[in-house]
Parts: structure tokens; C-alpha cells; sequence
């Protein structure tokens, strides 16, 4: 039996709708975005699908400067220094490319990729000009739409790009994977630590690697701690009240004479430390 009114057009479909709505110009994305819901709760887009599509959406709405790394936690090195002083440097951050400085934190030469340093250190460095060796540095404001960085990112083919306040000074960077997880989520590479069921786990010497949702007691146990647990319950918690901020990878702090390294951390919150013990701390029962 057809329950239709007579003479009344049928109720379309949201498919109909959104092909309809992709084929004008809309005013604002609420329209789309809501037939993407109603796709999403009929079941034809999944749980991924939808979120993908609604962070694109979105992206639009952003820009550069709430999403980039600020400042204070770039990763650079200084063109006076050595290669020798610059490989640590390179090998606790784990980063790829760096930003080279000049006699200023707002002086930037260019981009140092790390894979082009191994063959250079093979060859020796007398002589070495840092300067020969470096990729152009791409600079943008920081009110750049997230969407037209993307789209920049994509034509000249770069993945780095330095962020400039309106007096012209550094504010920050952004790669192409931080504008790509705003859309699709964190994005974990090879060097991101997969983590099991241990909350504490031994490396060599006195380090360790420690989860971030580790009860501060199971912690103060494990190495004979005694850091205080009546405002947080958890080691990433007094972190985060420690660094003051959302750390990123590679950030450090210390608490009690113990040192804790940012090993792996998105958006939202601390997942991984790796934790050097003091000279007097006790042997490292391992927790579980």
C-alpha cells in the first residue's frame, strides 16, 4: 500500500539530496553536513567514512595558525654549530627535516633534510657549507586557511612550511601531517612505539619506558618514587600539569630527580615516556 498524498512529490532520498547539494553553490557546509549525518545514521557511511569526510568539511573553517607547532617547540638547529652537534639533536627528535637558523631564531635559512646528512658525514665535512645543502624555506601567515596550505602543499610538492606572525616574526611550523590528520586522524609512522599490556617496561641502563596512564602509586612503587598523588592519578596527568601545556614527541621534564621524555603524544593527550631514573633510585621493579 503506497502511504504517499496524492500530488505530493516523493521524499528524497539523501543521496538525491546530495547530489543535489554538490551540484549548486552552498552557502555554508551545514546543509552538507547534515546529509552526511543522515547518510551516516542510515548506515551507508561507516564510522571512518563520515568522520572523514565531516573533519574535510570543517578544515575549511580553520586556520594555520590552530593547528601549526609553536615556537617553543620547534626542533631547529643553527647553522654555526657542527654536524657533531647537530646529531643528537637529529637522532632524539626523530624528525626528518629541520629548520636552520641564522644569528636569530626569526633568521631562517632554509630546510635541512636529515637523509641528506649520513653521506655528507661519509665524505667528511672540511669544508662543509650547511648553506649548499639546504631546501628552500616555504613562509606563510598564520591566518592561511588549512584548505589552501593542503592544496599548496600538494601542487609544489613540499611538506614543511615555516609560520609567520604579522610582524614577520616566526610563530611556528606546520608539515603536510599535521594538516592530513585533521582530516584523517593521527597518523602514526615506524618510529611510533606500539605499546602493550605493560605499564612499565625496561630498556638498557636506567631507562625505561613508562605508559602515561601508569597510577602514580604503581609508579612510586616500581622505582621506591615517592611522587605526590593527591591531585592526579596518573604519571601523565601531573605531566601535563608539569609541562603546562599539551607536550609534543621529544619534549622533556623532570619531577623528583626522575627525567621523562615525551616518546609518543597527539592532539589530545600523553601516550608513551620514556623515563631515566635518578642515581639513587631503587632497582626498577618492573609493574604491570
Amino acid at each position: 500500500m503506497n502511504d504517499e498524498i496524492p500530488g505530493s512529490p516523493p521524499e528524497k532520498s539523501w543521496l538525491d539530496r546530495f547530489m543535489k547539494a554538490i551540484g549548486m553553490s552552498l552557502r555554508d557546509s551545514n546543509d552538507l553536513l547534515e546529509i552526511l549525518d543522515d547518510a551516516h545514521k542510515q548506515q551507508l557511511l561507516d564510522d571512518e567514512a563520515f568522520s572523514i569526510m565531516e573533519n574535510a568539511l570543517k578544515v575549511r573553517d580553520k586556520q594555520v595558525g590552530d593547528i601549526m607547532v609553536p615556537r617553543r617547540q620547534m626542533v631547529t638547529l643553527k647553522a654555526s654549530d657542527s654536524i657533531e652537534t647537530w646529531l643528537p639533536v637529529i637522532i632524539e627528535s626523530e624528525h626528518s627535516r629541520f629548520p636552520v637558523l641564522g644569528e636569530t631564531p626569526d633568521q631562517v635559512l632554509g630546510i635541512l633534510l636529515a637523509k641528506k646528512l649520513l653521506p655528507l658525514i661519509l665524505k667528511g665535512t672540511e669544508g662543509f657549507q650547511i648553506e649548499e645543502h639546504l631546501h628552500a624555506a616555504n613562509v606563510i601567515p598564520e591566518t592561511k586557511r588549512i584548505n589552501e596550505l593542503l592544496r599548496e602543499f600538494r601542487l609544489n610538492r613540499y611538506h614543511m612550511a615555516i609560520v609567520v606572525d604579522e610582524y614577520g616574526n616566526v610563530a611556528g611550523l606546520v608539515t603536510i601531517e599535521d594538516v592530513l590528520e585533521e582530516i584523517v586522524g593521527d597518523i602514526e609512522d615506524e618510529t611510533d612505539i606500539e605499546e602493550d599490556e605493560r605499564f612499565i617496561r625496561p630498556l638498557a641502563g636506567s631507562d625505561y619506558l613508562v605508559k602515561a596512564l601508569t597510577p602514580i602509586e604503581d609508579f612510586n612503587d616500581a622505582f621506591g618514587a615517592n611522587i605526590p598523588h593527591t591531585d592526579f592519578d596518573t604519571i601523565g596527568g601531573i605531566l601535563m600539569h608539569t609541562f603546562g601545556h599539551l607536550p609534543r614527541r621529544g619534549e622533556t621534564a623532570t619531577i623528583n630527580q626522575f627525567s621523562f621524555r615525551v616518546v609518543n603524544a597527539d592532539k589530545r593527550q600523553i601516550h608513551m615516556l620514556r623515563v631515566t631514573l635518578p642515581p639513587a633510585a631503587g632497582n626498577g621493579e618492573e609493574a604491570s
